[in-house]
């Protein structure tokens, strides 16, 4: 049953991917699969990086470790909520649970977003700028980049999850999508002020375009720096098409995918993480990890 969310006792009521048992429980498994995958995929990073003493040590593997931790936690905001509520054939999520669950996206796609771009710039210049490299990419800028990620997520956290819980919702409580996202709560507002939202994340929306084709053009840089022939893209217009069914499979694919094929992208294939993840395997690294307890400086060594 649907009701006004006008008070923080409320509920919202998520969207289910299916409505007969068997389906609930396989929705529920395919997402344990996947987060398993997530959490062993990222893990691995995350150990290895930190367990190694100089061999990972670079700005690359530093920004790889940051971006590991936060696709853990993006992964971690909503998949284990939508996974719950299969397993108990529920739909709803406390009105803090749902701003938390707001906020702690946010910040943390916001903060990979810009890691991303970072991680751009810097194989732009480890490729096509290597003389200028140790100057721009120090372990000083290294540092004060990820922390400028990490806080604009959180800014931009705030931001958006003030404005959007401030604003009246009394068209029910159904939202319609997998977990809290901003666009299907503010389809519940009752007040014009939703547009001041609207306004905003349409700023959002430039600024990640931005991003994007900063990142598009590092990469076309890179490409053409290694391969030596000019890069051709072709270009097309998505359709426009917008549905329940479109819209979860969307937020499935920019939500719960990233993090767990992100390992696979940005170090799985790359052959000094697995030569390192062996050695680790293999005790040497961990040994000399544990054994060095909480002295020394973990990277740029």
């Amino acid at each position: 049953m649907e009701y006004p969310v006008g008070h923080f006792g409320s509920a919202f009521l998520l969207l289910a991917f299916a409505d007969t048992r068997q389906l609930q429980l396989l929705h529920f498994w395919l997402f344990l699969g996947i987060y398993l995958a997530a959490l062993l995929g990222n893990g691995l990073i995350i150990t290895t990086v930190a367990s190694c003493d100089h061999c990972l040590h670079t700005p690359m593997y530093f920004f790889l470790l940051n971006l590991s931790l936060l696709d853990l936690g993006s992964m971690s905001t909503t998949v284990p909520q939508s996974m719950a509520n299969s397993l108990w054939g529920s739909r709803a999520i406390s009105y803090w649970g749902c701003v938390a669950q707001v906020f702690f996206f946010l910040f943390l796609i916001t903060a990979e977003y810009s890691l991303l771009t970072i991680m751009a710039y810097d194989r732009y210049v480890a490729i096509c700028q290597p003389l200028h490299y140790g100057t721009l990419l120090g372990s000083r800028a290294c540092v004060h980049m990820a922390a400028a990620a990490w806080g604009s997520g959180f800014l931009y956290a705030v931001l958006h999850t003030a404005n959007t819980f401030s604003l009246p919702l009394c068209q029910g409580n159904a939202v319609g999508q997998f977990f809290c996202e901003i666009p299907h709560i503010l389809k519940l507002s009752c007040s014009r002020s939703y547009l001041r939202e609207v306004g905003l994340l349409v700023l959002s929306a430039c600024l990640a375009f931005g991003c994007f084709v900063f990142i598009l053009f590092s990469y076309v840089q890179i490409f053409r720096a290694v391969l030596r022939i000019p890069s051709e893209q072709g270009r097309h217009k998505p359709p426009s098409l917008t549905s329940p069914v479109l819209d979860l499979v969307v937020a499935v694919l920019y939500s719960v995918v990233p993090p767990a094929v992100n390992p696979l992208l940005y170090s799985m294939r790359n052959q000094e993480l697995k030569d390192a993840l062996w050695k680790m395997m293999s005790g040497s690294c961990l040994l000399r990890f544990l054994g060095r307890g909480s002295g020394g400086s973990l990277f740029f060594l």
